[in-house]
């Protein structure tokens, strides 16, 4: 699966302000990884957001979310993103503020 060029490009702008932000391909999409963890990536065209277990109903009652189903069954704590709950940039970095927040309250690796 491709993942969109354009919507990595405005993640990429996006992840700018912020420290130890690495990107790799993985499952025929593209992940960041802040400080090492999964925090944010593309599949397709959909935005892939980890918002952790305690943001993961109010990440799924948000317009265009939808549950995680990667492997065939819902991966709690992460959410997909249909393209309308990003269109604008303000709306794109809410989603990375979510997902830098959550991840940054993990313990150190």
């Amino acid at each position: 699966m491709a993942f969109d060029e354009g919507l990595a490009e405005r993640l990429r702008e996006t992840l700018k302000q912020h420290r130890n932000v690495t990107e790799k391909k993985m499952f025929g999409g593209l992940a960041f990884m802040l400080d090492g963890r999964m925090f944010v990536g593309i599949l397709g065209d959909r935005l892939m957001a980890r918002v952790g277990p305690a943001g993961y109903a109010g990440a799924l009652r948000r317009p265009h979310a939808s549950e995680m189903d990667f492997t065939g069954k819902p991966m709690k704590g992460y959410v997909y993103i249909a393209p309308g709950g990003f269109e604008s940039d303000r709306d794109l970095e809410k989603w990375v503020a979510v997902c830098a927040k959550f991840v940054s309250t993990l313990p150190p690796r």
